[in-house]
This record gives structure tokens, C-alpha cells and sequence, in this order.
């Protein structure tokens, strides 16, 4: 009767075993496989920034509009009589009243 107890026994204490080892058990499973999920997230982006920026060579290998667009967007070039302005983010700085920034 001892016998039969002993292979329950065995199998109980792999499943804990196996449910508390942090290197090779379910746990280490567990964040391997949310880890696995959060690359083929990754992986989906860049597919789709691959097919962005192959859709814009080829816009630039056959578009003279294109490339005229890269040009202004990229070195800031403007035909003549046009004016470039250039807009950048505002800071997190306020004014205060008397015209000076001061930090929040």
C-alpha cells in the first residue's frame, strides 16, 4: 500500500518543485512567454515601418514631388522668395508675471 503512495508523492512534489524553481519553472515559463508576446508586438511594428519607408523609396525613386518634399522637410530648403519658419515644441516653462520664466 506504501508503494502506490510514493508515486503521488513524487508527482506532487515535481508539480511544487516545478511551480517554485524561479530558473526553470513555471514562473521563468510564465515571463518567457510575456516576454516572447512583447517582441512579436515589436516585430509587428517594424514590419510596418518597413513597408512605410519602402513605400517612401519608392516614392523617391520615381516622384520628382517626393523628393522635393524630403528636400524641404529634411534640410529645411525653401524655393526663393519662401520663407522657412521653423515651429518647435513649447517648454514646460511658464512666465511669470513680471515677463521672466520661471520653472513649475
Amino acid at each position: 500500500m506504501k508503494r502506490f503512495l510514493v508515486i503521488p508523492g513524487l508527482l506532487l512534489f515535481a508539480g511544487f518543485y516545478a511551480l517554485l524553481d524561479g530558473e526553470s519553472g513555471i514562473r521563468a515559463w510564465m515571463l518567457l512567454r510575456e516576454e516572447l508576446t512583447q517582441l512579436w508586438q515589436r516585430n509587428t511594428e517594424l514590419e510596418v515601418e518597413i513597408q512605410r519607408l519602402e513605400t517612401t523609396v519608392e516614392a523617391l525613386e520615381s516622384d520628382p514631388f517626393a523628393i522635393e518634399r524630403a528636400i524641404r522637410e529634411d534640410f529645411g530648403f525653401a524655393k526663393a522668395g519662401e520663407t522657412v519658419l521653423i515651429v518647435s515644441p513649447r517648454d514646460d516653462v511658464s512666465a511669470g508675471a513680471d515677463g521672466t520664466a520661471s520653472a513649475p
